[in-house]
Order: C-alpha cells, then sequence, then structure tokens
C-alpha cells in the first residue's frame, strides 16, 4: 500500500513538472513573438474617461499566444505608437514623444513589460476576452488575432511620468 502511494505521488510530480515545463515554453515562445513588437492597433470606440479601447491584432504561430499577448501588445502600442482614429472615434499619439525612449530606457521597459510585470496594471480585455471567428486570420504558419482591450491611459501615463520615464503634460515644451 506503501509503495503504491509513494508511485502515485512520483507519478503526479512528474505529471505537474512536465506540464510546469510546458508552460515555461509557451511563455518563453510569447515572449519571443513581442519581442519584435510584431502587432496593429486600432480605435474601436471611446472608452470611459480616461481610457481607450482598442483592437490589437497580435500575429504568432499558435493563436492562444497572440491572444495572451494582445495586453501586452496594447500598452506598447498606447506608449510608443499611438493609433488612427476611425469615423465618431479619434485617433490618438502616442504617449511618448521621444521615438528613442524605448532604447534610452530600455531596462525599465524590460522589466515593465516582464511576464506579469507592471502594465498588467492599466489593461484588461473587454468583454470575456473570447476572440471572434473573423478576428482570427491564420496568414501561412500563423495567425493574426484581434482582441479588444481596455487600457486605463490616464494611470499609464502617470506611473510613467512618475517613473521618469515621460515627461508630463504640464511640463512644458
Amino acid at each position: 500500500m506503501k509503495k503504491t502511494t509513494q508511485s502515485l505521488a512520483l507519478i503526479f510530480l512528474m505529471i505537474l513538472g512536465s506540464s510546469l515545463t510546458l508552460e515555461a515554453q509557451s511563455r518563453k515562445k510569447a515572449n519571443q513573438d513581442t519581442d519584435t513588437w510584431r502587432y496593429e492597433i486600432e480605435a474601436v470606440n471611446t472608452g470611459v474617461q480616461g481610457s481607450y479601447l482598442v483592437k490589437v491584432w497580435s500575429y504568432s504561430r499558435k493563436a492562444v499566444i497572440a491572444t495572451e499577448q494582445s495586453k501586452k501588445n496594447a500598452v506598447h502600442g498606447i506608449i510608443f505608437k499611438g493609433f488612427a482614429g476611425k469615423q465618431g472615434v479619434p485617433g490618438q499619439k502616442p504617449l511618448a514623444s521621444n521615438p528613442n525612449l524605448e532604447n534610452e530606457k530600455a531596462d525599465f521597459f524590460k522589466a515593465f513589460f516582464s511576464d506579469g510585470g507592471k502594465y498588467m496594471k492599466f489593461v484588461t480585455l473587454s468583454g470575456d476576452g473570447s476572440v471572434a471567428a473573423e478576428d482570427r486570420i491564420k496568414i501561412g504558419s500563423e495567425y493574426k488575432i484581434g482582441v479588444i482591450v481596455t487600457v486605463n491611459v490616464s494611470a499609464l501615463r502617470k506611473d510613467l511620468e512618475d517613473a521618469g520615464v515621460i515627461k508630463s503634460l504640464g511640463s512644458g515644451f
């Protein structure tokens, strides 16, 4: 009986270990996909005051990874790219006016965009986070996944200003 319990415990630990390894590999692949920052961002609707409601199109060989990275890509897009408007929804300029900011503050942004990093405080999936069929496009060997997210831009701006990464709006030119 004792040997059976020990054997079951050993099998359970092996299964748990392999699933954790797969999860770590998935996160590593997601980060590799994000390192190149391949995404598109577009206006969806006006959000509540201080937030943007945007659709982020992320690319990856696995649809699940593209979906997971959409939040990271949305925050990156708000900081560095901005987005064009569409009828009834104004576009927005990026929060960073310096095009070299990401390289100049590389240490800050590496930690900021790490797994579970500070960027997570400023973004949420809109609705239940499911992806509509028309927002899942297979292109060659990879997927282009469109996910709608809400970014709390006023809190993001304040955090970046407090960290000395961007200048405040009232600091002048």
